[in-house]
């Protein structure tokens, strides 16, 4: 599975799970740190959480297994690492103090309007 198919396979699983404002960044011109960044909203801390699982039952579904987690006893931000993907699941008022969409603005936006549900 490559990068771009996991980051899709992450989208799906948090759109499953009616995740909000799912966007994904194609940062690999910009950094280092990985390929994608797959950034959520959860509109509470128990739909963070739960997004959060989706993300890594489907993937691990998928043989591609998590390599580190932080901020799953945080009520506001989870962050699953998948070395080429990092997936962070952020609760509203987490997400705007963070602003990661605008940190990772130089990166590439990739289009989701055929994967996402309506």
């Amino acid at each position: 599975m490559t990068s771009y198919d996991t980051a899709i396979a992450a989208v799906k699983a948090i759109d499953g799970k009616k995740g909000l404002n799912i966007q994904a960044i194609k940062i690999s011109d910009i950094s280092v740190l990985a390929d994608y960044m797959v950034i959520a909203t959860g509109s509470s801390s128990t739909h963070v959480k739960a997004l959060a699982d989706e993300v890594e039952y489907r993937l691990d579904e998928a043989g591609v297994s998590v390599s580190h987690i932080e901020g799953y006893r945080s009520n506001s931000w989870i962050l699953l690492d998948y070395v080429d993907v990092i997936v962070h699941v952020f609760s509203e008022e987490a997400r705007e103090f963070y602003d990661l969409d605008r940190l990772w603005q130089d990166g590439t936006p990739v289009d989701l309007s055929a994967i996402l549900v309506d």
